[in-house]
């Protein structure tokens, strides 16, 4: 049980880490596009791999996938048009400064309705396997370090206190690490079609998020060279998936 506690922490970790690294290096626009691009294409994998095609495989064709993506996407979107709308009524700053905290909000609101999902799943593999799976640990913590740099660096361009974002990516990491506590003690005994809905509710998330805020931020900011190095992003965490 205290492991799966410990996993969800170290999985999480990479968001202080992501954190730190973007508040403490001069990152441009560009290059911070480019690690949008790279993190994209890890996402991709993650969702292609160790969510939706698990979640196929142990909802056994009743409809939890479809389901699970559905509502995974409706719920981001939601809570993205309902956050924005908040937003646009109480700010008076610059237009670049809503900019910024928009994309910041989105993209700490993926990291959130991605990280729940998944911390939940890997609780699950410990109870599965007696052990963490490998391959989503390290896809989850790839992916949560570029995540967390542009999410960082838009907060702070926005005005967010640098000490809070650190905080608040602290208490991430640690709630990350009780929902995979959690997993291992409710999805122990949960149905597969309950497994397949929580997977496949994370991958629906997470493709409106790349949809709707990274890639295209990746692109604006990046240049063309953010195709190529999303591919880069896809294939090292395909390349962990497959070797594990």
């Amino acid at each position: 049980m205290g492991e799966a506690f410990v996993w969800g922490i170290v999985a999480g970790s990479s968001l202080v880490l992501g954190g730190i690294i973007g508040l403490r290096l001069s990152i441009s626009p560009r290059l911070l596009g480019l690690i949008m691009a790279f993190g994209s294409g890890v996402l991709i994998s993650a969702v292609a791999y160790e969510l939706v095609d698990e979640a196929f495989t142990t909802s056994a064709g009743d409809g939890g996938v479809a389901l699970g993506l559905l509502a995974g996407s409706a719920v981001f979107f939601a809570c993205e048009v309902m956050i924005e709308r908040l937003r646009t009524r109480r700010s008076s700053n610059a237009i670049d400064t809503q900019a910024s905290g928009a994309v910041g909000g989105a993209l700490v609101l993926g990291i959130i309705l991605d990280g729940i999902p998944e911390s939940l799943v890997l609780g699950l593999t410990v109870v599965e396997a007696g052990t963490v799976s490998v391959a989503l640990l390290v896809a989850v913590f790839i992916a949560n370090i570029p995540e967390s740099i542009a999410a960082t660096v838009a907060l702070a361009r926005a005005g967010r206190n640098t000490t809070r974002i650190i905080r608040f990516w602290v208490l991430v990491a640690i709630g990350f690490g009780v929902t995979s506590l959690a997993g291992y003690v409710v999805l122990d005994t949960a149905s597969p079609r309950t497994v397949a809905i929580v997977l496949a509710f994370a991958g629906g998330a997470v493709l409106t998020m790349l949809a709707n805020t990274m890639m295209p931020e990746a692109l604006h900011q990046g240049g063309k060279l953010a195709g190529f190095v999303t591919t880069v992003g896809f294939a090292l965490a395909f390349a962990i998936s497959a070797v594990h």
